[in-house]
Order: C-alpha cells, then structure tokens, then sequence
C-alpha cells in the first residue's frame, strides 16, 4: 500500500468510502487477524499477530496428520498435565493477542465515518471475529485447564503395569459413600478384563456377600486367612475394603501407588475369586454417580419390563420404570442401577452392567466436545484410579476398540455359582472361558 492508500489513508469525508473500508478491516481480521494492522495500523503488531496466527495453522495442520498416522503421539500430549499447561498458556496468550488485534482493528475501522445504518452491523462482524478466534482459543485454554485438572485428580498411580497372559484386568468398585454412613462400603464389585490387542471387554460381576473369599499365598491376607475369609456371614467380599482399611500395615505402600489398603484388599479378594491378576483399580463414588450422567446430558436405557425402584426397606416403591427405552437423568439412572425394592442383588448387578454399557455407547466424541467442562469436573469428583497418566493413551485407543464391540458377561451369582461356599475349580474355569478369545476362523 502506498501512502495515498485508501485503507492507510481515507478521505473521511466519503462515508462510502469508509463503510467500505470497515468492511473490509473486519472481514480481513476475521480471516487472518494481524491483516487489518499490516493495512492500516500498526505494521509490527499486524506482522506478530498474522505470523502468530500462520504458525498456530501450522501447528494444527501438523498436528492433524499427526493424528491420522500416529495418533498416539496427540493422545500422549492431551493425556499429559505437562502438555496441557503448554496448550493452556499457548492458546491463552492466543486469546489475548486476538482480542488486542480486534479491539484495534474496529478503531482502524473509524466506525463514526461510516454510514449509520451500516454501524451495526459492522460491529456485529467485529462481535463475530472476536468469538470466532479469541472465543475459540479461550475456550480451548479453559478446557485444557479442566482437562489438567481431572487428569491430576482422577489418575494418581505412578506405575505403568504390562498385560497379563495378553489382558488388562480392572477392579471396579462402586463406593457407597455418604454423609449418613462412616467411610467407604463398596456397593458393586466387577472386574473388566481387557484384551489388550482388540479391546474386547468381559465384565465379571462379584456378589458383595460372597463368603469364603480366598488369596493367593503372596497376598497379604494370606496369613491372617490362610483357609480364606471363612467366618459365615460376618466375613463378606464387601466387608474386606474395612478390614484393609483397619489393617494398614498390610498395605504399607498402597497410598504411594494411588490406592488405598482397602481398595488393595478388594483386588486380592477378586484375583482370588477370578483367578486373574488385577492391574488397575476404578472407584466411581456412587452418590456422585448421577452427576457424572447429567454432565453426559443424561443415558438412555432399554428398561426390559415394567420396574418399581426405591431401597430396600420402602413399604411403597418410590417410582416406576416403564418397559421400553427411557432416557434418564443421574438420578433415576442411579436408581435403575441401585434399586432393591422387592427384589435382590443379583438383579440389582444384571441392571449396573446395564447402565455401564449404555453409559459407554453414549460416550460419543461430539458429547465429550460440548459437554466437555462438565465431565471434566464431575470426573474429577467422582471417580478414582492407580492407573497413572502416562498410561492413558493407550487405554483410550484400546476403549475406542472396544466401544465398536459387544461386551460379554459372565455374573457369578446362583444358581449357576455357589457364594456361600463357592466353587473355586469352577469359578476359575468359567472366568477363563469367558476371557479366552474365539479361534479365528480360517480363511478360504
């Protein structure tokens, strides 16, 4: 541009002149900020903010092939808090640059000299530029701060564990904690069993009054119970997250791994009953459990017949389910999964299963995207973990695999299992069937 430029220098005395000019500032900042300065302002800021901007597209631009043909490497930065308080500060220093050049390019634009009924919707524009670029960056910064957070929360376990027999084995725990109740109980125990090539998922569910529970011989509560947890029904699968509470000792390092004494005498409990070995943990607090469903936008459930809820002791139910699908809140999926009126704990397992998997279906990337703060932050309130950050890309690659399966179940409840005084020749035996994969099938 020469110094007679019209965009440099304009009559301001021709109000067509200027309203064409204001659009084409506006437009011009809107499609690559910094372009408006290097025409009409000041050069050096508009040369920083158009460079900045090309550099942001080429990082993107990288990182998009990146994805497509080493994905792992995104994951790695996305999952780490290190790399997540780089894109913090990264875009929200985008941010700030990008509102500075906004804010400069509507004074550039002159908007007294342009006609009146043209201001609105100049400044519109300008809204338009400022939400689309600073916007944009200042929500991607919030949510890696979020995203930080629940990574620094939820995965505390500093040990990256290898697959067993070709598996990843997951103790899952439903905690049954509030304020009318001293410490922890758990309210459903299972075991995800992963294979660690396909992502193909069984969940074991394990009765939480299953007796005689037995450990292997290098378990710590193989000495106080060399024949097994074996004292009637004072001594059950759920009361051994207490018994490791009260017995610290046993547990020395557990709170260095993210776990704890308890949630460490639970996986004991359960290699025993399955006979697998247990990597990682997952405790999901269930009183916080409907938050994390109404951060999702609610889960929608295939209810097969008609069901009344409410606890246990209700003289009269609290609700009722119909048959068919319902689209439900935390509140009413927390009690679809929880509810023993008029009927017992297996049901009540068969129903957890059920909510799990509807929840896994329904985590869509789009839903993940838009409700994404949410999550974030009832993730961090209601879930816990050993396993460490440094594991999280794989896991998420291997759920992505496993969300295209269908996952197997296998309830070790009666009649077909024995918990008072369980079968551990069968029990085994049936967990091995259900976690060995089938025989491919030859190619013609």
């Amino acid at each position: 541009m020469t110094a007679t430029s019209p965009i440099r220098t304009p009559d301001l005395r021709s109000t067509p002149t200027m309203t064409k000019r204001a659009w084409w500032l506006v437009g011009l900042n809107l499609l690559i900020p910094g372009s408006a300065q290097i025409l009409a302002g000041n050069r050096r800021l508009g040369r920083f903010g158009v460079g900045a901007t090309f550099l942001l597209w080429g990082l993107g631009l990288v990182g998009i092939l990146v994805w497509f043909f080493a994905h792992t490497v995104i994951l790695s930065i996305v999952t780490n808090p290190i790399g997540l308080t780089v894109i913090q500060v990264v875009l929200a220093a985008y941010t700030v640059l990008w509102i500075l050049l906004t804010l400069d390019t509507l004074r550039l634009t002159r908007l007294i000299a342009t006609a009146p009924a043209m201001r609105p919707a100049i400044a519109a524009l300008s809204i338009l530029a400022l939400a689309v670029t600073a916007g944009a960056a200042g929500y991607g910064a919030v949510s890696a701060g979020s995203a930080r957070n629940a990574v620094t929360s939820i995965f505390a376990g500093s040990e990256v564990a290898a697959p067993v027999n070709g598996r990843y084995n997951f103790l899952l725990v439903g905690g049954d904690a509030g304020p009318d109740r001293t410490g922890l109980r758990p309210d459903s125990t299972s075991v995800a069993s992963i294979d660690a090539t396909t992502g193909a998922t069984t969940i074991i569910g394990i009765p939480r009054n299953m007796e005689h529970i037995q450990f292997a011989k290098g378990s710590p509560l193989y000495g106080p119970f060399p024949q097994g947890y074996n004292c009637g029904d004072q001594c059950l699968l759920d009361y051994l997250y207490t018994y490791g509470e009260e017995h610290k000792s046993l547990y020395p390092t557990a709170a260095s791994k993210g776990s704890s004494p308890g949630i460490e005498a639970l996986k004991d409990a359960a290699e025993g009953v399955t006979g697998l070995s247990i990597q990682y943990y997952g405790l999901i607090d269930m009183q916080g459990f409907s938050e994390l469903i109404d951060a999702l936008g609610g889960v929608t459930i295939d209810v097969p017949a008609k069901l009344a809820y409410g606890p246990v002791t209700a003289t009269e139910p609290y609700g009722t389910f119909e048959a068919g699908p319902q689209h439900m809140d935390g509140y009413l999926a927390l009690w679809y999964g929880r509810s023993r009126y008029k009927g017992s704990d297996y049901e009540r397992m068969a129903r957890q299963r059920v909510v799990q998997e509807a929840m896994l279906k329904q985590f869509q990337p789009s839903i993940v995207l838009t409700k994404f703060q949410d999550i974030a932050k009832a993730g961090a309130q209601v879930v816990k973990t050993d396993m460490p950050s440094a594991a999280l890309p794989g896991f998420v690659d291997l759920g992505n695999k496993a969300r295209k399966l269908s996952v197997t179940h296998l309830e070790l409840v009666p009649s077909t299992f024995n918990q008072n005084k369980p079968d551990y020749e069968k029990l085994h035996a049936a967990v091995k069937a259900a976690t060995t994969p089938l025989a491919a099938t030859p190619a013609p």
